[in-house]
């Protein structure tokens, strides 16, 4: 088992150094802030995630993992992952300063032989400028070995811990053997020998150059993002003909070569990583004076999306300044508290800006920073949200709202819409209760 350390203990390098530490490695997380480094170590998570919470404290009680806010903490490291945030800058190119104060940090500890895996979401030509500037930090005259591997995360937010034990990939992209190192800690997940292992499941380990795994993240997340985007064009197409989305995209998935997954018609997808992962690869490319019109198209039918639901309340409503509006859903996907671009939250502003009355209800967020001047009711649950509304807007697909008691819903309302944004509501028992269902591609 290897020693390792993680710089940055945001969402992906907690889970890194969680599950890194419960499959048996000596973990340090490391990060800046001594209030959330003692967090962590207190066993509190400052974030929502299923079952990661469990893993935290089997790993603090068996001595493997610990958090820091002092940089040596990464000297006796075999292996460092940075895994510090990339957020999107104002022409689309990631913010980098993170990565290159986390490489800078801890170049003066690295021991020779080290290998420093980037696990951040990077821009290509990422790996050759963090070995640069570890280089040129170094003193005068010291020689140091090491070695920069690319390993790309794949994490879904409420279904992280998942991710991680149970990939469908490993990619590591680098030279002279360095991918080899970085494999051998994951193979317990490889060879799934662990509690709850699952022997039918064979993980592929993906070896590449640097520059290749680099460009696996982006062009992965830029390819779901279409796929739901097209799903949607789709959708709106099929509005227009008479044709039902329902009917035509499972038929869709069922050919094999295109499979069912992300084919669900709705307001669209947001999140942290697809938006600003598919303008990362936009801006790339125009580094290059190529347009990316697939990767712009997926962006612009995504944003219609959020705008169309305005557009089908004011064909029933006709006028929305006034009305009360009640969203269900403000985490941008179920499973977790994540806000950032989040399809509900854009939503409620559009609404705002309508002049309409919002309320609100999610089984996890009860505040939202970005609308705290705003005149936003947070509904102890979905029926109070419901409080006398001229319709319901179901903007997150969290399961409690396909279960939902849909004569009490209407029992709450004023009006009788209810806009399904992510096909959770069932049709006929909405008609029974007296409820008229709005959805997106029929």
């Amino acid at each position: 088992m290897a020693r390792v350390a993680v710089v940055g203990t945001g969402y992906v390098g907690t889970v890194t150094a969680v599950c890194l530490s419960w499959l048996g490695h000596h973990v340090t997380g490391f990060d800046l802030d001594p209030v959330r480094s003692g967090q962590l170590a207190a066993g509190q998570l400052p974030f929502v995630e299923p079952g990661l919470p469990a893993l935290l404290h089997e790993s603090l009680d068996s001595g493997r993992l610990c958090f820091t806010s002092e940089a040596t903490g990464v000297a006796e490291a075999e292996i460092i992952f940075l895994c510090v945030g990339t957020p999107p800058g104002e022409d689309g190119h990631p913010d980098m300063s993170q990565v290159g104060a986390a490489a800078l940090e801890l170049a003066p500890h690295l021991q020779t032989g080290a290998l420093v895996v980037n696990k951040s979401t990077v821009p290509v030509g990422s790996g050759t400028w963090v070995r640069t500037l570890i280089e040129e930090s170094l003193p005068a005259g010291r020689g140091l070995a090491f070695s920069v591997v690319s390993n790309p995360e794949f994490l879904r937010e409420g279904a992280a811990v998942h991710d991680f034990l149970y990939p469908d990939r490993i990619v590591l992209g680098g030279e002279n053997g360095s991918p080899a190192k970085v494999a051998r800690l994951y193979d317990r997940i490889l060879r799934q020998d662990f509690p709850n292992g699952r022997p039918d499941l064979q993980p592929q380990l993906v070896v590449t150059s640097v520059p290749s795994a680099e460009m696996v993240k982006y062009a992965a997340n830029a390819f779901l993002a279409m796929k739901i985007s097209f799903a949607n064009e789709v959708a709106n197409i099929c509005e227009y003909v008479g044709a039902d989305a329902r009917e035509v995209l499972p038929a869709i998935g069922a050919d094999s070569r295109i499979g069912s997954r992300f084919l669900r018609p709705g307001i669209g997808w947001g999140g942290s990583c697809f938006g600003k992962d598919v303008h990362a690869l936009i801006a790339t490319g125009s580094e290059y004076r190529y347009g990316s019109p697939i990767l712009r198209a997926s962006l612009e039918v995504n944003d219609a999306q959020r705008a169309a639901v305005l557009r089908k309340l004011q064909a029933t409503l006709k006028v929305l300044k006034g009305r009360r509006i009640a969203v269900l859903g403000l985490a941008f996907k179920p499973g977790t508290d994540d806000l950032r671009d989040s399809p509900a939250v854009d939503v409620i502003r559009r609404l705002l800006a309508a002049g309409a009355l919002v309320s609100t209800y999610d089984p996890v967020v009860k505040h939202v920073p970005e609308l705290e001047r705003s005149v936003l009711r947070v509904g102890v649950d979905p029926y109070d949200a419901a409080e006398r509304a001229d319709a319901v807007v179901v903007a997150t697909e969290w399961p409690e709202f396909g279960q939902l008691d849909l004569a009490r819903l209407a029992s709450h309302m004023t009006g009788t819409v209810v806009l399904d944004g992510r096909g959770v509501i069932d049709i006929d028992s909405a008609a029974d209760a007296g409820l008229a269902v709005i959805g997106f591609g029929w």
